[in-house]
């Protein structure tokens, strides 16, 4: 039980992490398909 901490904090550290990166990913691509002519977007 002593190393509880730890693993809590690793785990917290790497979830954070992810779900960081999946904001300013999804924020930049957001930005970024601004930028792209309508005719030019398949998903449209």
């Amino acid at each position: 039980m002593k190393d509880l901490g730890f693993i809590l904090a690793s785990w917290l550290i790497t979830l954070g992490s992810i779900g960081m990166l999946a904001v300013v990913t999804t924020r930049q691509a957001r930005r970024l398909s601004t930028r792209v002519p309508d005719d030019v977007k398949p998903w449209v």
